[in-house]
This record gives C-alpha cells, structure tokens and sequence, in this order.
C-alpha cells in the first residue's frame, strides 16, 4: 500500500465530493470541513448510485439516489446494516490529499 496524491485539498469543496481514478482504482473523495478528507468506493451498493455525487452530512456520506448513508470512517450503511462501501485511509500533506491505495 502505498499513499497517492488524488485532489489539491481546495479543489473539493467543504461538504461534497470528487470521483478520481487512480492506478486503475476509482474513488470517492470528501471534504468533511476541518482538514478532515475520507475516501471510499465510489459506487453506492443500493442500486449503483455515484456516492461522489453524494455530500457529507453527520459523519456520513449520503447518496443522492435513494438518500442511503454511509459512515465515512467505517462505510458501514446506517439505513442496511448488510450494506457497506471501502474505505482507505486518508492524509493531506502540504494542500494535496493523498489515498492510501491497497
């Protein structure tokens, strides 16, 4: 594993998100606000939805198909226990935020 630049951290605006390829993995990168960005799949496993599209609310990531959230940490699904999406970890290291890609 190894960390990859994905985003200039002013790029993604506080609340929302970014797809980015990288290495041949797609992703869904947030600005939760604070200096504090999370990654993960960029695919909502309900019904396919674009989890970039999405925007953070209370720690979770909300998709703007169905509304189905998921926490930006684990990726665990509040509304479908069965449901989860990855996560990677994730550091912003002089304005450039950089994925730990597996």
């Amino acid at each position: 594993m190894a960390f990859v630049a994905v985003a200039r951290a002013s790029e993604i605006p506080v609340g929302q998100g970014t797809f980015v390829e990288r290495d041949g993995l797609a992703l869904a990168v947030f600005n939760a606000g604070g200096g504090r960005f999370y990654a993960t799949g960029p695919i909502c496993p309900h019904e396919d939805g674009p989890l970039s599209e999405g925007w953070v609310e209370g720690g979770a990531i909300i998709c703007p198909w169905h509304g189905f959230d998921f926490d930006l940490v684990s990726g665990a699904c509040g509304v479908d226990p069965e449901l989860a999406v990855p996560v990677y970890p994730v550091r912003v290291r002089d304005e450039v935020v950089e994925v730990d890609l597996p």
